[in-house]
């Protein structure tokens, strides 16, 4: 069985990591390794990186911000998601380089498309077959999170900014995809999980 790269995307609060550890119970079968990993983080040197990124250091300049996200992220992909991808695996993944595309290239300003080279050059093939992207107002997103990290915590206008990128991206993307993340998450399990076969399963 091919390996398959499935990214839960969406605004803070909107029930990715929750949603994607569920999906993959869903996915797993008898010949399917079903792997879940996160960004920032899921290597030593990711974890170090994440630290810095969403709890400490309130004055990160805008491109460190970017360039520390990608050097974590290509740390991931060169570690643990190739090697996974190549064993057959179905890695499973908290966010992916298109947050850095929705945060720090639109939230940011800094340029999706710059952001995206930028990040291309770390992760080479290692990119998502599919973005799910669980939309949330993000008043709601917001609500949802007890203790906000550093990013989280600035407030609905990045968090609008970046939710408006996600449906940018999606014009000119066919892997990115849309599911509605307000409702119960029996709901959006069953709905990510039928994206998902309809366009990476059944489609074989």
């Amino acid at each position: 069985m091919s390996g398959r790269y499935i990214a839960f995307e969406g605004i803070d609060g909107a029930g990715k990591s929750t949603v994607a550890e569920a999906v993959a119970e869903e996915l797993r079968s008898g010949e399917r390794v079903v792997v879940t990993v996160r960004e920032p983080g899921g290597t030593p040197v990711g974890e170090a990186i994440r630290e810095i990124l969403l709890h400490s250091h309130d004055d990160l300049e805008p491109w460190s911000e970017a360039l520390l996200f990608a050097a974590a992220r290509a740390q991931l992909a060169a570690e643990t998601v190739a090697p996974l991808l190549d064993s057959g695996a179905w890695v499973l993944s908290d966010r992916s380089v298109y947050s850095s595309l929705a945060y720090q290239g639109a939230g940011r300003g800094l340029g999706i498309d710059l952001v995206r080279t930028v990040n291309a050059a770390g992760l080479g093939d290692v990119w998502p077959d599919l973005v799910v992207v669980l939309e949330l107002d993000a008043t709601a997103g917001l609500a949802r999170q007890e203790e906000p990290d550093r990013i989280g915590g600035e407030g609905i206008a990045l968090q609008e900014q970046v939710a408006a990128a996600y449906r940018q991206i999606a014009e000119t993307d066919a892997r990115v995809v849309f599911v509605d993340g307000s409702r119960s998450l029996t709901e959006v399990v069953r709905d990510s999980v039928a994206v998902i076969r309809e366009r990476l399963i059944e489609s074989v």
